[in-house]
């Protein structure tokens, strides 16, 4: 398997994924989508704001650091603007989930994310609302933006940890001890925002196996309702700030692997239950109850059923039915378009009726770990006999080295294979082998 530790694969947030969209769909075609869609459809939304005091040496996220306010509120600006633009082509919509994520979101500020969440308010229904969360930073959370995210409706938050060890955040670039962390739960909890979930990463510089036990035994003492549990993705030539990072510092691939594997048996140990590739919840969690009808998207691993998931900001990817759509990635270039009253879609892909084929089949492999695909071929009028018998000639090291078992058109991710769920699933995937896309490690 030492072969597979170094092969590089997309995180299939998306199928297809965000390296095979074109020009081809633009802020007209992503308008008639929008427009086209079903008048019963509710709607996700997903909120980017790509700003942060400081860049973390490991981040991977498209955002920029800044000291000044004045970038933070035209932006606001530019969202709302967005909001209204979006909502007069798709209508005043229901909506069942927001999300937040960034970059830092709460870099807004109270005034910002009230000026913003008012504005949805404005222009979409919300009274079928589930669930309203919020990516955070715990160095930068205090009790009165803790306030202003309960008033404006936010119900869940996201706290970004990576790992408590005092040498891998030096190394990392993010200094946040345990007890900064902990004042973060007790001030969430005093505002009434108890679901809370926890992401820690495997595969940082200078990071152990012991580290990352130490840090999901800390994590547990928080009990949050979630954690999930990434593994670094080092990818310099696509995030320059990750050139800070030493090479010699990170993990080889063995260590990689044995360090996701002690994150996974540590947060069984505790009581969690494993969620797809990377996420852990509580027995009681809704990911848990949600078994065959669990989502992957941009956001990981979700409940989420809306018709459509609509991105708001620069770089945001919107999910409709017809395919997916991608803003400008450039602040500057979202905002010119927004301020001239266009939408600032300038890239995605229109599903063909083989993409959903086989994004369905990606994603029940991501959540479930298995796939019938003689159901799913039933679903879309597809020849099952003729259609993946590639595919399953592909999966036959898996099932020889005990990471897969295949039953006809059954195909069952092993407990031994979870670490590969993307190697897997990248199997199906027909856009990878023409790529000429840069990916991170699969384990």
């Amino acid at each position: 398997m030492a072969n597979m530790l170094e092969r590089t694969v997309p995180r299939y947030t998306s199928y297809p994924t965000a390296p095979n969209f074109s020009a081809a769909v633009d802020a007209e075609v992503y308008r008639t989508w929008l427009a086209g869609l079903p008048g019963e459809a509710a709607l996700s939304l997903y909120l980017h704001v790509p700003f942060c005091r400081e860049l973390c040496h490991y981040c991977g996220c498209h955002t920029k650091a800044t000291l000044r306010d004045e970038p933070i509120e035209a932006y606001a600006q530019r969202l709302v603007e967005e909001i209204a633009i979006v909502a007069g082509h798709a209508g005043a919509r229901k909506v069942t989930h927001i999300h937040w994520g960034g970059g830092t979101p709460s870099i807004l500020d109270a005034d910002l994310l009230k000026f913003v969440a008012d504005e949805i308010a404005h222009r979409f229904d919300l009274s079928a609302i589930r669930e309203h969360a919020i990516e955070l930073d715990p160095r930068h959370l205090t009790r009165p933006l803790t306030q202003a995210l309960r008033d404006i409706g936010v119900n869940r938050a996201s706290l970004g940890v990576q790992d408590f060890s005092a040498h891998v955040q030096q190394a990392a670039g993010r200094i946040q001890p345990f007890d900064t962390v902990k004042n973060a739960f007790g001030m969430l909890y005093d505002a009434g925002i108890d679901r809370i979930n926890i992401d820690l990463m495997y595969g940082l510089p200078k990071q152990t196996v012991s580290d990352v036990r130490r840090t999901a035994a800390l994590a547990h003492e928080l009990k949050p309702q979630r954690v999930a549990v990434f593994g670094y993705a080092h990818v310099p030539w696509f995030r320059p700030q990750q050139q800070l990072i030493e090479q010699s510092d990170l993990p080889s691939s063995p260590e990689r692997l044995a360090q996701a594997e002690a994150a996974h048996e540590s947060l069984v140990q505790f009581g969690y239950r494993p969620i797809g590739l990377d996420h852990y919840a509580k027995p009681d969690d809704q990911l848990v109850a949600k078994g065959g009808r669990l989502q992957r998207n941009f956001q990981g691993y979700t409940d989420d059923d809306a018709d459509a998931l609509v991105g708001l900001g620069a770089s945001a990817i919107s999910r409709l039915p017809q395919g997916f759509a991608q803003n400008a990635p450039a602040v500057g270039n979202y905002s010119r378009a927004i301020a001239e009253g266009k939408l600032a879609t300038v890239k995605g892909i229109a599903l063909s009726n083989d993409d959903r084929l086989r994004g369905r089949i990606i994603e029940r492999l991501m959540c479930d770990m298995a796939v019938d695909l003689d159901a799913i071929a039933d679903e879309a009028g597809f020849d099952i006999a003729t259609g993946f018998s590639d595919e399953l000639d592909a999966l036959q090291p898996y099932q020889e080295n005990g990471s897969v078992l295949i039953d006809g058109h059954r195909i069952r991710i092993t407990e031994k294979g979870r670490p590969y769920m993307r190697l897997v699933a990248s199997v199906f995937d027909t856009y990878l082998t023409r790529a000429k896309s840069r990916h991170s490690v699969a384990v």
